[in-house]
């Protein structure tokens, strides 16, 4: 009973998302869609007592192949549209003759499901078990199907790659242009480390803190009495007025240790 449930609800998953897949505008979503089918299976395979096959559909699958799918979209973009421009003549002819194909396959394949007399589970295992038996007929019977498997997913890596590549519309710049680049700039020097909000590199300079206001103990002070003293203070007024601010402390601090010193 709790089986006869199983395949009714995940047959009604894996066609429904199925479905999604074909008829979904976006390709994300229709990759999501083809997930659903591939782990519905899996259950379905792990329901029917095939856990190698559940386990093989989870980690080939649903692992590697929806990764490649998703690597596809991520490289060439959801949001470019499509040339409806035929670049290879005839392939409209081409593309219906393989669909007639694959309708006729599926209806092969559907009577000879409904038609043929049922094997069994023992029968189909009686080799050596289930990897034995699965290894038999993937390297006999179905070899030429399992080559043409492999052909078809090192095509789709290869149109991903080729699908993917824009060509360089400038030289590659050397790392004598990015010198000079870098010399010919605001920033000859280093920029900051990570993790330090500073505009630049000079020490009478505070930095930033993460929520924006001026770190007065990131400057010097005896720096910035001299900036206090000399007049050399910067144009923007709240770094101003931390330098200011910190040139007090410390001249409060020299004062409270002169007067220490003479007390004692």
């Amino acid at each position: 009973m709790g089986e006869t449930i199983t395949f009714w609800v995940l047959a009604v998953v894996s066609v429904g998302a199925a479905l999604g897949m074909v008829f979904n505008r976006k390709a994300v979503y229709s990759a999501l869609m083809l997930g659903t089918v591939m782990l519905s299976l899996a259950v379905l395979y792990a329901v029917q007592d095939a856990p190698f096959l559940a386990v093989v559909q989870i980690i080939v699958y649903t692992g590697a192949i929806m990764m490649l799918f998703l690597f596809v979209l991520m490289l060439v973009g959801v949001d470019s549209s499509d040339s409806f421009v035929e670049t290879l003549k005839g392939q409209r002819f081409w593309a219906v003759i393989a669909a007639l194909g694959f309708v006729s396959l599926i209806a092969l394949a559907i009577g000879n499901a409904v038609f043929a007399d049922e094997a069994g589970l023992a029968q189909a295992t009686a080799q050596g078990g289930y990897i034995r038996s699965i290894a038999l007929l993937l390297f006999t019977k179905y070899v030429f199907a399992f080559e043409i498997t492999s052909a078809l997913l090192i095509t789709a890596a290869l149109g991903a790659m080729v699908l993917a590549h824009r060509e360089r519309l400038t030289d590659r710049p050397t790392q004598k242009d990015l010198s000079r680049a870098r010399f010919l700039g605001d920033h000859p020097s280093p920029l900051p480390g990570p993790g330090t909000y500073a505009r630049n590199n000079a020490i009478d300079m505070p930095a930033l803190l993460p929520d924006g206001s001026v770190a007065e103990s990131s400057v010097n002070r005896y720096i910035a009495r001299y900036d206090v003293e000399h007049g050399r203070m910067p144009e923007d007024p709240k770094l101003a007025a931390a330098i200011r601010h910190r040139a007090d402390d410390d001249g409060a601090d020299s004062d409270a240790e002169e007067s220490n010193g003479v007390t004692k």
